[in-house]
């Protein structure tokens, strides 16, 4: 269920009539994660055509037993999946309100969200009801000000907030390279054309923003192009000691002078928008990174990304969040897949390649095979003529008589007169007879 539109599990029944019913019904919970008691403001109708503030899930009070209060209607509607990740629909109470550990200041970002899009204060009437769905749709967009009260200033909703629908868990490569590979990522916005054709430029360039030491030399690694016409350049710093030795600078060190004010300023001038050190993770900093959910991602969800994961060993769980992020990832994918693609071509041309080498060298075989042979005749040729000079003069010896005696047994039986003629004539005869028999 891509970006969680259309129903939503619950364990009551659905909501037939909810407001802007392109979004998918909404359904029901018995109880809530909390009791802030609301006044229900039911029978009004206004901007959003519902009569009964059914809204977006959202009910009127928290602690409403039936109807779609927040308990429910959030609580199994904000399923994170829908990007190729396993939907797990949880309930608010077990949820994103009940982590363990939250700051005053949390707390009473939270009180004010629920009190924005449940039960809002700010005009005392019925428009107030108009008003909590017009802040739903806004959480759920994750964009906009939520007004509740006069004397509290709004809630600022972003695309990390809890309730934003448009999230999803997706999983990416972790890097396996030594922090003394000494690899840093540096992604400009040009072509990768114009990168390969001014590389020499551009290692002379980000010498010259090293200090143009002598003893450092500037390598690339690799090029690759980005999708929005960036190029991506992996480079390594090698630095030479007097006594001849020369090892790489660390990745973490040379990042960290890149992100020096004064030196990101000379490579933004070079068309940098982005750079960060390729090392591995330590094994404590994945386990921080899986036990902490990203901002705006529910726990449960969190786990359950953790426990789908394909190759816990080599990929680990992000949050994409926005259609922007979305659109990102499917920018790099097309673009992976392009790569593929131009490889497989690659591929396909060195085969063909190969056979139509495969078919000349077959063929030059056989024609040397043929060679072989007359050279071999040839040879034999002249050594029988050798030979026969060599024993020119001399008498036949004993086994040369014998070899003569075969070959002139041998010779007889071949011109024998009709030796093997009649045997094969035999043979045919009785071959035939039953034919004959049978057709008379």
């Amino acid at each position: 269920m891509a970006f969680n539109f259309g129903a939503t599990a619950g364990a009551g029944t659905a909501n037939p009539t909810g407001a802007f019913g392109g979004f998918g019904t909404t359904a029901t919970t018995a109880g809530s994660a909390f009791s802030f008691s609301a006044p229900t403001n039911t029978g009004t109708s206004g901007l959003f055509g519902a009569t009964q503030n059914k809204g977006f899930g959202f009910g009127t009070s928290f602690g409403t037993g039936t109807g779609t209060g927040l308990g429910s209607g959030l609580g199994t509607g904000l399923g994170f999946g829908g990007f190729g990740t396993q939907q797990q629909q949880t309930t608010l109470g077990s949820g994103l309100f009940s982590q363990p550990t939250q700051t005053p200041a949390q707390s009473n970002q939270l009180i004010n969200t629920a009190s924005a899009l449940s039960a809002p204060t700010l005009l005392g009437d019925e428009r107030d009801a108009i008003l909590a769905k017009w802040n739903q749709l806004q959480a759920f967009w994750g964009t906009g000000k939520g007004y509740f009260n006069n004397n509290i200033a709004p809630v600022e909703f972003t695309q990390e907030n809890p309730f934003c629908r448009f999230k999803a868990v997706g999983y990416s490569l972790m890097p396996n390279n030594k922090d003394e590979d000494g690899l840093v990522v540096l992604v400009f916005n040009r072509k990768e054309t114009d990168i390969r054709s001014q590389q020499q430029q551009l290692v002379e360039s980000l010498h010259k923003i090293l200090g143009g030491n002598q003893t450092l030399t500037v390598n690339v690694e690799g090029v690759k192009t980005m999708p929005d016409d960036q190029t991506e350049v992996i480079i390594y710093v090698v630095e030479r000691s007097p006594n001849g030795t020369s090892r790489r600078v660390p990745a973490t060190t040379l990042y960290a002078h890149f992100e020096q004010a004064n030196i990101k300023s000379s490579l933004q001038q070079l068309g940098v928008s982005l750079s960060m050190a390729r090392t591995e993770l330590s094994p404590a900093q994945v386990k921080q990174l899986l036990q902490n959910p990203p901002a705006g991602v529910d726990p449960i969800i969190w786990e359950q990304a953790k426990v789908d994961n394909p190759d816990p060993d080599k990929l680990i769980p992000v949050p994409m969040v926005g259609f922007k992020e979305l659109l990102r990832r499917l920018k790099v994918q097309d673009q992976m897949t392009k790569q593929h693609q131009t490889r497989l071509d690659i591929i396909s041309e060195d085969i063909s390649e190969l056979q139509k080498n495969q078919t000349t060298t077959m063929a030059k075989i056989a024609q040397y095979k043929r060679k072989l042979m007359a050279l071999s005749h040839r040879t034999l040729q002249v050594l029988i003529k050798q030979e026969i000079q060599r024993k020119s003069g001399y008498a036949i010896q004993a086994d040369e008589e014998q070899l003569r005696v075969q070959l002139d047994t041998i010779q007889c039986e071949l011109n024998a007169p009709t030796q093997f003629k009649t045997e094969r004539a035999h043979v045919s005869n009785q071959d035939a007879k039953p034919l004959w028999s049978s057709a008379g």
